[in-house]
């Protein structure tokens, strides 16, 4: 029903929305409903995504790093500064996912034939296996938990989560 107003039945966050007004009538609570459900929806999404990661024998942080590799194409390789860069994650934290994800044999060090004084990380065929499999049932996991919302809405949510996002997020 996009664009329309529709009856809809009180969820929990109304109920606390309520309570709120009736105590504390003075705030602006107009946007404590669209946040409240935004953070039940993830951590909701959380769990979904944890337990297809699990079933693949990941972490999100694992899943993400062989994630970078296979989304930079052949030969799927990539510098640690990179990946720390892609992932928004510090070298320290990188380091300890790139040595767990080798420990598994899901991807290699070599060095950099451009600078020996550092080496590229690349998937393995074995990371390449796990990866595929785990976006496969990643990405069907996520247009089942989106099925519920006509395409239009789910494009009008994205509109508005960007712009959101983007007027929170430092150029």
């Amino acid at each position: 029903m996009s664009g329309e107003t529709a009856e809809r039945t009180p969820d929990a966050i109304d109920v606390v929305i309520e309570e709120w007004r009736r105590e504390r009538p003075d705030l602006d609570l107009s946007a404590m409903g669209v946040f409240g459900r935004l953070s039940r929806l993830t951590r909701l999404l959380e769990a979904a995504v944890e337990e297809v990661f699990a079933r693949h024998g990941l972490r999100q942080g694992e899943f993400d790093v062989l994630a970078a590799l296979r989304r930079s194409g052949p030969p799927y390789t990539l510098i640690p500064s990179e990946l720390s860069a892609v992932l928004m994650t510090s070298r320290a934290g990188m380091t300890n996912r790139i040595d767990r994800l080798e420990a598994a044999g899901l991807v290699r060090r070599s060095l950099d034939p451009a600078d020996r004084r550092s080496f590229r990380v690349a998937l393995t065929d074995a990371g390449r296996e796990v990866i595929d499999a785990a976006v496969t049932e990643h990405a069907a996991g996520l247009a089942r938990l989106a099925a519920g919302l006509p395409p239009e809405d789910a494009a009008e949510l994205d509109r508005i989560l960007r712009a959101m996002l983007a007027a929170r997020t430092p150029s």
